[in-house]
């Protein structure tokens, strides 16, 4: 792998900052607003798993094969990638087994808990505050879990291909909207502040950027066509997961069926002339 230029660098910690950011997004939209827009959130989450799915199969693991196949031959090399393209897959699905289902951010969440808050709390809790800080800080260390490989995928593709790390940090951005709103509801359950969950929420974005650049440190002694090989299978099982396992389901649940199916559909389209357009 040839050495990455500073400017390139920037580019792509610049782009993984925004979409790690965009968490914002959603907690401002739970913050300020009083009802979720699910049909906006369905064909969003539809469009956003079109990108990843459509990007992951046809361009990030065919690199992988290509980058292994440089360097260990055509059949090693397939083999290679399609057990990094596994290990991505079992990665993400580790950390949300791991991850107790209502403090993980991936669950579906709406605005309107918000205003459920501290009411449904047992007496007893809603003035335990150890328990409740305890809860929060379990929330906040869930989410940056969970944003730490989403983070290097930003990151490795952006360093790679910048029209491949843009497509990327939009799809990134656009699932860490709701995010931003399924992390808002458990620290507001956890805290009782509307404000300090919107601090926390758009604070654990920064956990995707911090992934990307721990993980580049890590990486950057030993980086070669293996290594960048290896990565790119692991990057491509890791946004396939997400998009099966968190998207796709959660664009149903918010929304009509056939509208989570135009936006993945729409998400394919716009991934495929965006790559066409560069070739």
């Amino acid at each position: 792998m040839p050495s990455v230029e500073t400017g390139t660098i920037l580019f792509a910690f610049g782009l993984t900052l925004l979409a790690g950011l965009s968490t914002g997004i959603g907690s401002a939209l739970a913050f300020f607003t009083r009802r979720t827009n699910t049909r906006f959130l369905s064909l969003a989450l539809g469009f956003s798993a079109g990108v990843m799915l459509y990007v992951s199969f046809v361009e990030i693991l065919s690199k992988s094969r290509a980058a292994l196949a440089s360097q260990w031959g055509d059949t090693a090399g397939a083999w290679a990638s399609a057990a990094a393209f596994f290990a991505g897959m079992g990665l993400i699905a580790l950390i949300d087994k791991l991850v107790p289902e209502y403090e993980n951010p991936h669950q579906p969440h709406s605005i309107e808990e918000m205003d459920q808050g501290l009411e449904n709390l047992p007496r007893n809790e809603a003035h335990d505050f150890g328990k409740l800080h305890h809860t929060g800080t379990f929330a906040a260390l869930a989410i940056a879990i969970h944003n730490f490989p989403e983070g290097l995928a930003t990151f490795s593709a952006a360093l790679t291909d910048p029209t491949l790390g843009l497509a990327i940090a939009a799809a990134i951005a656009i699932h860490n909207i709701p995010e931003g709103i399924a992390v808002s509801v458990p620290l507001f359950y956890a805290t009782g502040d509307r404000r300090r969950a919107f601090l926390l929420s758009f604070l654990s974005g920064l956990a995707e950027p911090v992934g990307a650049l721990v993980g580049w440190l890590l990486l950057l002694p030993f980086f070669s066509q293996a290594v960048f090989g290896l990565l790119f299978g692991g990057v491509a099982g890791i946004m396939v997961f997400i998009s099966l396992d968190e998207l796709l389901p959660a664009a149903e649940e918010f929304g009509e069926h056939h509208l989570c199916v135009y936006g993945l559909v729409a998400g394919m389209a716009v991934m495929s002339v965006s790559l066409l357009l560069f070739l």
